[in-house]
């Protein structure tokens, strides 16, 4: 019997890469929700097996050689379970260099990208008293995401998925398009990635993973100190 992969996790993008993934390779887990509002991510407990403090990390009990090992980075750990389940990162060592690049375009470009339109346009106004700081950002930020959708768009004309199957490199970018609007996207305008997302959307593996999401949801509003808190762990950290 395969031991359950403990998953550190919290409902981010980047968090619902790893249980997609898990969820479409079979492979058994155990989520501990990482509250990132908290400042969980600070704990020596969990700096032990994400030295970066972010989240998400796993611990899967059965590595490489039969013994544990931690992973942190979401691309890495991507990378682990494909090779461990031997399913969605290429069918031969080309097409695997295909799904990295593509992985890779989302760790380098996407993601980063995405989280500061998110961080200019949905939470710096509150922080910034200058407004043209924020706008500067919020513009920089939001055409650059354009840029990258029309990239994916591109990739995915007479295409499924952007590597060929279905793969990793798919379940990395598909969470961080699930906010188009808050990222200031119209994702009609992208009429190959509106169609690849759909798709993706409609896997019932993909629908098991983002059940997890409700770790997130308070039973009431929070509070205002519980919000500074929350700012603090955030964007005040260094």
């Amino acid at each position: 019997m395969v031991k359950a992969i403990d998953v550190y996790y919290w409902p981010t993008p980047n968090g619902h890469k790893i249980t997609i993934a898990l969820e479409e390779m079979a492979l058994p887990y155990e989520i501990r929700p990482v509250n990132i509002g908290k400042g969980e991510q600070f704990t020596p407990q969990f700096l032990a097996i994400s030295p970066n403090n972010r989240m998400p990390a796993i611990v899967d009990p059965e590595g490489p050689d039969g013994q544990p090992i931690s992973v942190f980075e979401s691309g890495a750990i991507l990378q682990h379970l494909g090779r461990k389940s031997g399913r969605f990162y290429g069918e031969d060592e080309r097409n695997r260099v295909e799904v990295e690049e593509w992985l890779f375009w989302q760790m380098a470009g996407l993601g980063p990208m995405a989280g500061q339109a998110h961080h200019f346009r949905g939470y710096a106004p509150t922080f910034l008293p200058d407004q043209r700081h924020v706008a500067y950002g919020a513009r920089r930020y939001t055409d650059e995401v354009h840029r990258l959708y029309g990239v994916l768009d591109r990739r995915l004309a007479g295409r499924d998925f952007v590597a060929g199957a279905y793969s990793i490199a798919d379940m990395a970018a598909w969470p961080w398009t699930r906010s188009w609007r808050a990222q200031g996207i119209e994702l009609q305008e992208f009429s190959n990635v509106n169609a690849w997302f759909a798709r993706i959307e409609g896997r019932e593996a993909v629908q098991r993973a983002l059940q997890h999401q409700v770790v997130a949801r308070p039973a009431a509003p929070p509070t205002a100190a519980e919000e500074d808190e929350r700012r603090r762990n955030l964007f005040e950290r260094r």
